[in-house]
């Protein structure tokens, strides 16, 4: 019969005796040292380049046409440790549409203060809308300006892209592709027709612009008349 650990009796535990050089031992990493080149950056001079999967800064992209990833599901929210993120999510209407399906993140916001940089946001957001860049200068003098809002994690608008609202993608035959396609990746940049809308419509608020411009330097200076 197998007796138990309390059955066992206790034995002495006798630590090894040190040697007669293990008091200078903890020098030799010191010594080892000593006689190699230091390893200095110049930093912020010289910037070394970050490794391809850097956990740095977030960003939010977008779909090919410009219409955003994000759908406003919050589940990046629920899935950081440093409760770093709040999220607001909204309706899309035709009206006003920033996204393919139903709803987008109307509010989006990282508090750096607490943001650990881990990735457990990008690796919970079902539509890779939240990606984490190189970017690692982060410093600020505010608190509050290290809570980035949507608009400083929305990535940039490249060529053939349109910023939202807008409708979205439609094939040759003038029909709206799905979300699947959305997701799936198979919709090119905006049509044709759409950028020019969008290029004609920002034509035309520039020009109206200017014009109530114009109109208030004028008015501005008119002499008044007294009677």
């Amino acid at each position: 019969m197998a007796s138990s650990k309390k059955d066992r009796p206790e034995q002495d535990y006798q630590a090894p005796k040190p040697g007669p050089l293990a008091s200078v031992a903890g020098f030799g990493t010191t010594f080892g040292t000593m006689f190699k080149k230091p390893n200095t950056e110049q930093y912020p001079e010289e910037k070394v380049p970050t490794q391809l999967r850097f956990h740095g800064r977030h960003q939010l992209n977008r779909h090919p046409d410009g219409l955003e990833k994000c759908i406003g599901c919050e589940l990046c929210a629920w899935a950081c440790p440093a409760d770093a993120i709040y999220v607001e999510g909204a309706d899309n209407t035709e009206e006003e549409r920033f996204s393919p399906g139903e709803r987008y993140g109307r509010v989006y916001q990282i508090n750096y203060l607490r943001c650990i940089l881990c990735g457990l946001c990008i690796e919970a957001c079902p539509t890779r809308a939240l990606t984490m860049t190189n970017e690692y200068e982060l410093a600020d003098t505010s608190r509050s300006s290290l809570i980035y809002t949507k608009d400083r994690l929305l990535g940039p608008l490249t060529e053939g892209m349109v910023p939202p609202p807008h409708r979205m993608y439609e094939d040759e035959s003038g029909h709206e592709v799905t979300e699947k396609e959305y997701y799936r990746g198979e919709v090119p940049r905006a049509n044709a027709d759409l950028l020019g809308e969008m290029l004609a419509a920002a034509r035309a608020a520039d020009e109206q612009n200017a014009a109530e411009q114009n109109a208030g330097e004028q008015s501005a200076g008119e002499p008044e008349v007294s009677f």
